[in-house]
């Protein structure tokens, strides 16, 4: 989880009553709610709002957001190709689902529309990883927070919000779902919970809310709440960013993938270095620019090697991939388990030379085995199993 955060106005003690600010039309106290994760063992945050959020004035179906399995007779590797999908929906119903299994969904998502209607995951945490479009914001009851190009996006899961961006410049996203909770890999920890000197990146780079956003609204909104692939309709009788302040840990942030400090070696090192977030079930790694290995035999792309037990995803965002041919911005590669793969021929000897690379990717990788969707099959090349050849 991102480190200790306080903002706003709370109490001198936790579960106590805080008095309103004299004028306000209430009972007198700010109404106190408890954000917990792991049931009551893990972090929390207690936010205190003006109004009640339990206020419900009605329920509604509205619809499902269905992940379509392909038929998939024979195993083999996958290169999705996925730059040129047409915009489409908001940020929520422009979601393109390519990926998944029990504890991740992987999503592209480029919107047409602006989001309109509040939404929260109730099931899942949610990384938005902003590959293109110009700056915005998230706004949350935790408060407003600025994003830009290649930032991770965090929310964790019941977290209301909605993005905000220039229709002039709307954003390109990969969108990662996880069913379980999702944070720093705890080997990136000391025994104190602070991020280790060594890490690749430290508290520095997490950046959660700075600005307050209470929004003091007595009127009927709409919130969208999605559960596994169901949507319901909340409509509550008051704006839910009416929060004056919270303290704790469990709140969005942003972490920038240009922050992640690469650890190289004078050989190659093994993918967990790139590591940067941690769920049961799947990993994401941050393939950032970094000096390349310096042994003077060394061989700077990676070996050949099978996924025994993981299936692994890469997505490219920026560069050109050193280990890879005929790979582009908004490709996916996907290497399931049981077969090997490695640099392509040639790129070996092309990266003799080379001291750099400024290559970007964002890797997944599954314990569990990964279906593809019928939507990703619409954008495989077949001949992507046949590309190691001379």
């Amino acid at each position: 989880m991102p480190p200790y955060r306080q903002l706003g106005s709370i109490p001198r003690k936790r579960h106590i009553e805080h008095p309103q600010e004299p004028g306000f039309k209430g009972e007198g106290i700010y109404y106190e709610e408890v954000v917990t994760e792991g049931g009551f063992d893990r972090a929390y945050s207690i936010v205190y709002h003006l109004r009640p959020p339990t206020r419900v004035a009605r329920v509604e179906q509205a619809g499902v957001l269905p992940l379509e399995k392909a038929d998939l007779p024979l195993l083999r590797h996958h290169h999705l190709k996925s730059g040129a999908i047409p915009r489409h929906g908001d940020i929520i119903h422009g979601r393109l689902p390519l990926l998944f299994n029990d504890d991740v969904v992987i999503s592209r998502c480029r919107p047409a529309e602006l989001q309109c209607e509040l939404y929260r995951n109730a099931s899942a945490d949610e990384v938005l990883f902003l590959h293109k479009g110009g700056p915005g914001e998230l706004h949350t009851m935790f408060g407003v927070i600025p994003f830009k190009p290649y930032d991770y996006i965090v929310i964790p899961r019941c977290t209301t919000y909605r993005l905000s961006f220039d229709p002039g410049y709307p954003p390109d996203l990969l969108i990662l779902e996880s069913t379980q909770a999702l944070g720093p890999p705890p080997r990136y920890l000391n025994p104190d919970g602070q991020l280790r000197l060594g890490a690749p990146y430290s508290e520095r780079d997490l950046h959660g809310p700075t600005t307050p956003l209470i929004l003091d609204r007595e009127q009927d909104t709409s919130v969208l709440i999605k559960d596994g692939t169901r949507l319901s309709r909340y409509t509550l009788r008051s704006h839910p960013f009416d929060v004056v302040g919270w303290d704790g840990m469990v709140y969005p942030y942003t972490f920038n993938a240009d922050d992640f400090e690469p650890i190289t070696g004078t050989i190659h090192q093994p993918p967990p270095i790139h590591q940067t977030f941690e769920a049961k079930g799947f990993v994401v790694c941050t393939f950032a620019p970094r000096m390349l290995d310096t042994h003077p035999q060394a061989v700077k792309v990676p070996y050949a090697h099978s996924n025994v037990q993981a299936d692994e995803v890469l997505y490219y965002v920026r560069g050109k991939f050193g280990s890879r041919r005929g790979v582009e911005e908004s490709s996916f590669t996907l290497h399931p388990r049981g077969i090997p793969h490695g640099p392509h021929p040639g790129t070996i000897v092309a990266s003799r030379p080379m001291v750099r690379t400024d290559e970007l990717a964002v890797m997944v990788d599954t314990v569990r085995p990964l279906h593809l969707t019928r939507q990703a099959l619409e954008l495989d090349d077949p001949q992507y199993p046949y590309s190691w050849l001379d």
